[in-house]
């Protein structure tokens, strides 16, 4: 007969709460790995899934999307000069937070290069891919946007006409997928109060300065608009996406790099930025809570078998007694410890199942991630045994009579 399970029918309520108790703390260790995967997955998303082989950006910036990027529009016809590069793309990239219904409406805004670029590397739910150069745009799901909801950003009103899934940005935002020209139109949108202040401060400017005075014209135009001033920045964008035959994307990064305005990354350089930016303290502090969790569930298991043994010091001296070998002792406390364990790592598993999908980040349970969390749930077990091993095997057969 086995000790063990006739211990826990003995004890049944007991160690069911043990388990739901040790299986909640073993969620949360699982539960940091997979937010974890899940942050990696969000950086490094668009990335993936544009599937350029080149990214030209600003120089010395890690643009785009672990530092701000600006670039020339002529940019894009230089690069598809570059011996490989196929074709040469347009991109745009910001955050904005506007409100709607009530609630603040957080969006990562792409910019596609239209019309070479329609977003048709991206899953769609429901719905279709941009079809015009202004007033569309494909959202994410997570937005909580409608399919031909209407939305009023800037002083222009873009229609909803595609659902994504699971595109987001590095921060966890849902992407809204535009055309360059309207993410532009977006980013740049000023008050009519603002652009009325900016106009008389720039014609005040001109007013003291000695020119005007000689060609008054030039006052008149100091009240234009920005885009009719040639002395003023024209339109910029965050970077120029390249696409290169096989086999010369280290020739083209060479290439673009040489350039003295401009760097250049392939995708895995571009991962790397990403992972290596923004993501590595929170990785790190992930890590740090994970192992302190790892260590807590230990600490906890071995209270908990220490509390049972103690619980069972009478019945141990009686076994002691009557000639029962220590084996059959360590063996008790071993397999209530492997199954506490094992349990434990079912409850995490379902509740971790079932709860994680709604969090507001994603949390991604990798196979190998539960694999190894299971080679933990089974050292732990070992582990915590330890403590209630070491005093069974102090008790005296003596005791038994007290």
């Amino acid at each position: 007969m086995n000790l063990a399970v006739r211990d826990i029918r003995h004890n049944a309520g007991r160690f069911l709460l043990t388990c739901l108790g040790v299986g909640l703390l073993l969620m949360m260790v699982m539960g940091m790995g997979g937010i974890y995967r899940g942050i990696v997955e969000d950086a490094t998303l668009l990335v993936d899934r544009i599937g350029a082989d080149v990214w030209v950006v600003q120089r010395d910036t890690r643009g785009p999307f672990a530092e701000q990027s600006r670039v020339a529009p002529s940019l894009r016809d230089r690069v598809a000069t570059v011996p490989g590069v196929t074709a040469a793309r347009e991109f745009l990239f910001h955050t904005i937070q506007r409100e709607r219904r009530g609630a603040p409406l957080r969006l990562a805004v792409v910019g596609l290069s239209w019309p070479d670029d329609r977003g048709a590397w991206g899953p769609l739910l429901a719905g279709r891919h941009l079809a015009q150069g202004h007033y569309e745009l494909i959202a994410d799901r997570s937005l909580g946007l409608e399919l031909g909801e209407a939305l009023h950003l800037g002083r222009e009103t873009y229609r909803v006409v595609g659902i994504t899934s699971g595109m987001v940005a590095s921060g966890g935002d849902g992407v809204a997928f535009v055309t360059v020209g309207d993410a532009r139109a977006i980013q740049l949108d000023l008050a009519a109060e603002a652009v009325r202040a900016e106009r008389a401060a720039r014609v005040a400017r001109a007013a003291r300065d000695e020119l005007p005075a000689q060609a008054p014209a030039l006052l008149e135009r100091a009240s234009a608009p920005a885009g009719e001033l040639p002395a003023v920045e024209g339109r910029t964008l965050t970077a120029v996406l390249a696409t290169v035959s096989p086999g010369r994307t280290a020739a083209a990064v060479r290439t673009i790099a040489s350039w003295g305005d401009v760097s250049a990354f392939d995708a895995e350089g571009q991962r790397a930025l990403l992972l290596g930016g923004s993501v590595a303290k929170v990785r790190l502090q992930i890590g740090l809570f994970r192992t302190l969790l790892t260590v807590i569930a230990t600490i906890v298991m071995a209270l908990i078998l220490y509390t049972l043994t103690l619980d069972k010091l009478h019945s141990i001296a009686l076994l002691k007694l009557i000639g029962a070998p220590n084996r059959v002792i360590l063996g008790l406390i071993l397999e209530q410890a492997l199954l506490i364990g094992a349990a434990g790592y079912a409850v995490a598993y379902a509740a971790g199942s079932w709860l994680f999908p709604r969090f507001p980040r994603r949390v991604i349970l990798a196979g190998d991630d539960l694999a190894q969390l299971a080679l933990i749930v089974l050292a732990i077990s070992l582990v915590a045994s330890l403590l209630g091993i070491a005093k069974a095997l102090r008790v005296a057969p003596a005791e038994a009579l007290a």
